[in-house]
């Protein structure tokens, strides 16, 4: 549902606002954990349990893919020249936040609750509270100023946005978005949600020890969000995506390699956090790196549409291509298609022109 949330929200956003989106977006987030938090169960209500959760999926597939454009673009416009890198990197420190918040909700409810209460009811916890945090978030963005940009592109009667605007005007930048996301969201996603199911899998650790490896990691990757985003508004964008490329394509194999047969957890957090600091390369700057190539009246969709597509093709497939790989007796398979998708989207990073420099998103 990613991408069908990614275009009927990115179109959303482009016609009525970026505040609506967002708005819209937690919206859907908080009806369809709302709705998982409180769904009947199969032997009292028949079918119609599965398909209020199917429905919430549903929801939450549309909420999702329509966060990513409407978010980037919000924070790209609201940031001035000199700082647009430093404001969009705060989008994935809120993402790894919640990832955060998800593990530490976990532990706390695997060490209060009996793994009887956990099947019975207390999955539903983390669905409650997500559906009252999307509460205060629905709050919170209700607040925001309109951006100048949207505000300038509706006075100035600019083409709607739409999917043949998109691919017809647009269609290298649409290209371009997807091909540079591949690699960074492929490498994301393996070095983080798929890390921890790899070192409880393969390396070895307790589930416990993996996740407060992992929670660390998450941690000091979210500190240097920022501190990327910062520095990219400084010495540019591009340095930072070739440099996430050159070390991928160079790092992944032997990180992953070392991982296999490390078991002690120092060792393991030092490998993970060296990958994590490659990732940032990309995951700090990709939201305005794509803001920063298309006009205002396109940007949410452009933003959202290519990236929700490769994110899906590359990155939601990640653990299953994996686990694939580990199936099939060759699990080094994964750190060499990890390596080849980082390699393409390299070519492109170096291929490009810095957006940094770019006048498109108005000051």
């Amino acid at each position: 549902m990613r991408p069908v949330g990614a275009w009927i929200m990115g179109i959303y956003a482009d016609r009525k606002g970026r505040k609506s989106g967002l708005a819209l977006s937690v919206s859907l987030m908080c009806a369809g954990s709302l709705l998982i938090a409180v769904a009947p169960t199969y032997e009292s209500a028949g079918l119609i349990a599965p398909a209020l959760l199917v429905l919430a999926r549903l929801m939450q597939g549309l909420s999702v893919g329509g966060e990513y454009g409407a978010s980037a673009t919000y924070l790209s416009e609201m940031a001035g020249k000199r700082r647009r890198g430093f404001f969009s990197s705060f989008q994935y420190v809120t993402l790894i936040g919640g990832q955060l918040l998800a593990i530490g909700v976990l532990l706390v409810l695997q060490s209060a609750l009996s793994e009887a209460a956990l099947d019975a009811w207390g999955w539903r916890i983390p669905f409650a509270i997500g559906a009252a945090l999307a509460i205060v978030v629905f709050w919170i963005r209700r607040g925001l100023a309109e951006t100048e940009s949207f505000t300038k592109a509706k006075d100035s009667g600019a083409p709607q946005s739409g999917m043949l605007t998109l691919f017809r005007q647009h269609p290298r930048e649409a290209f371009a978005v997807m091909m540079m996301t591949a690699g960074g969201t492929l490498a994301f996603y393996a070095f983080s949600i798929y890390m921890q199911k790899f070192l409880v899998n393969t390396s070895g650790f307790d589930r416990e020890t993996a996740s407060r490896i992992n929670g660390a990691t998450l941690f000091l990757f979210m500190i240097f969000q920022p501190v990327a985003g910062a520095l990219s508004d400084r010495i540019g964008r591009k340095p930072l995506l070739i440099g996430f490329g050159v070390l991928g394509v160079l790092g992944t194999y032997p990180l992953f390699a070392t991982l296999e047969t490390t078991r002690d957890p120092l060792s393991a957090f030092l490998l993970v956090l060296g990958a994590l600091t490659i990732v940032t390369g990309y995951t700090s700057i990709n939201a305005v790196v794509k803001a920063e190539m298309f006009p205002a009246h396109i940007r949410a969709l452009g933003v959202a549409l290519p990236y929700a597509l490769a994110n899906t093709i590359f990155g939601g497939t990640a653990e299953y291509v994996a686990l694939s790989f580990k199936d099939a007796g060759w699990e080094r398979g994964f750190y060499w298609y990890v390596t080849v998708m980082i390699a393409i989207s390299l070519i492109f990073y170096v291929r490009m022109k810095d957006t940094g420099t770019s006048k498109i998103i108005e000051d």
